[in-house]
């Protein structure tokens, strides 16, 4: 049976990926995806997958299937209050199903 979850999706600058994974992890998330991206916004274009010296200028995604919303808003006031002053970013929340729940709610249960 499908547990119903929400999936909070943060995309931002590579150099803050051990920083946010810090905030999600005391949040009390039990995990986390991420893939390196890149695109098109606001502040222009991203890791356009040109080769560079540094990778420093690349984006990163971040994937958090959480129990409820309240978890979702709480990672993402933090992340947006500490960085996005100075750094690009943006995070969005949609709703997901987590089909195998057993892995996805911890030890203690859902």
């Amino acid at each position: 049976m499908a547990k119903p979850a929400k999936k909070l999706v943060i995309v931002t600058e590579k150099i803050l990926l051990k920083k946010i994974a810090a905030i999600i992890e005391e949040a009390g998330a039990t995990g986390y995806t991420v893939m390196q991206t890149g695109g098109k916004g606001s502040r222009n274009v991203r890791s356009s997958g040109q080769p560079n010296v540094s990778d420093t200028t690349a984006n990163i995604k971040f994937e958090i299937l959480t129990p409820d919303r309240d978890m979702a808003e709480r990672i993402a006031d933090q992340v947006a209050a500490q960085f996005f002053m100075d750094f690009a970013g943006i995070i969005y929340i949609c709703d997901a199903e987590v089909l195998y729940a057993h892995t996805f709610c911890g030890p203690e249960g859902c």
